[in-house]
């Protein structure tokens, strides 16, 4: 189902109509969404999928992670010095699933895992980040220092400092101090130990129980958005671009979403029965029984590895993109034939196939040619 929402409305406020449709429309019992921390918030959990009896599985924001760091308590003074806190990062294993629970997310199960190569690169680029603020830092602190610099005085060195100092978003992470004649500065290194903790740590979140849906499961569930980004560019931008729209009509715009969605939908289908044509993954169960935790890498498999090296399938075809088979599919033609005797009556006949177009449309059920009887 596809639905079109006016102009403006925010990700989070489509998710009530959705709910509802769900039940009503559909009439499923036991349903559980899966979204981003940015569609399943906890206030849209709170106002529309509890009340709604409905589960869901989503993710933690980095606020939310920040708590679980902290002990259990009402308040730090009346803490229990023998708590602990929920997430204890020293503690995780890479590539591993953690279950844990946490009183701020009462009837939830927390999934923690630790991505090390996502903890290496934000580390990286957390340094990249931190030494270009270093040069922008400096490049002011030279234009104070130099000899007849206009560039003088607190409240006109801070403006210049609010003014380019942030341009990377980690200004945060430095400790800037500004006389009248000069600027320095310092790393501020706990705030950058503090937060790279959470390097390469994300909790997904759910409300179904261990008897409904494993850990691991919770996660590829999560990890599987991904696939819905895809179809998203997919019918954004990359392939059938929806936008922009050219009518102003809201039936017309509807039929045009629809009718994009439709296309996807079709498309969707194509790709799986032609995978074994295309540089797709045709051996899904091979690559995922690659791996040995959902927060591992996805792998492919051999066969679609030697696709992709040698560009020729098992069978003998070359190996295609789908805008290219479908190219060479057009290449297909539909002829009207007449013959001498009955010129008045003409018959419709394709051309004859080459082996590639012959498989591709004998693994879509497609029949090329027919014996078509001429009375």
């Amino acid at each position: 189902a596809v639905e079109v929402f006016a102009g403006n409305t925010g990700d989070p406020a489509t998710v009530a109509g959705q709910v509802r449709k769900i039940r009503d429309r559909f009439g499923i019992e036991r349903v559980a969404l899966v979204g981003d921390r940015g569609m399943l918030t906890t206030a849209r959990i709170r106002e529309d999928l509890q009340p709604a009896t409905l589960d869901w599985i989503s993710a933690l924001k980095t606020s939310d992670l920040r708590t679980l760091l902290k002990p259990p308590g009402r308040k730090r003074r009346r803490r229990d010095p023998a708590a602990v806190a929920p997430l204890r990062p020293d503690e995780l294993v890479p590539d591993a699933v953690a279950e844990i629970t946490s009183p701020a997310f009462p009837g939830e199960r927390l999934l923690v895992c630790l991505n090390p190569r996502l903890r290496d690169e934000r580390a990286r680029k957390r340094e990249d980040l931190l030494q270009a603020t270093e040069a922008i830092l400096e490049e002011i602190a030279r234009s104070v220092r130099r000899p007849g610099s206009q560039l003088r005085g607190r409240d006109r060195i801070n403006r210049r400092v609010g003014r380019d100092a942030n341009r990377r978003k980690v200004e945060k992470h430095f400790t800037i101090t500004v006389t009248d004649d000069d600027l320095t500065w310092a790393r501020d290194e706990a705030k950058i130990a503090a937060e790279a903790r959470l390097d390469g740590i994300y909790v997904v979140r759910t409300s179904l129980g261990a008897e409904a849906i494993g850990a691991d499961e919770a996660v590829e569930a999560y990890k599987s958005l991904a696939s819905v980004e895809r179809a998203f560019r997919a019918i954004k931008t990359t392939r059938l671009k929806v936008r922009p729209v050219y009518v102003y009509n809201a039936g017309r715009v509807r039929a045009h979403v629809f009718l994009c969605m439709l296309a996807y939908y079709v498309e969707w289908h194509l790709r799986r029965r032609l995978a074994p044509l295309l540089f797709e993954d045709d051996d899904r169960e091979a690559a995922r029984a690659k791996r040995t935790s959902p927060v591992q890498k996805a792998e492919v498999s051999d066969r679609a590895s030697d696709k992709a090296a040698g560009k020729i399938t098992p069978d003998g075809f070359p190996v295609h993109s789908l805008t290219t088979l479908l190219a060479d599919l057009a290449t297909l033609t539909l002829n009207e034939v007449t013959v001498p005797d009955r010129p008045d009556h003409p018959f419709p006949l394709t051309a004859t196939p080459t082996p590639l177009q012959a498989e591709a449309f004998r693994r879509l059920d497609i029949k090329t040619t027919e014996t078509i009887p001429v009375t």
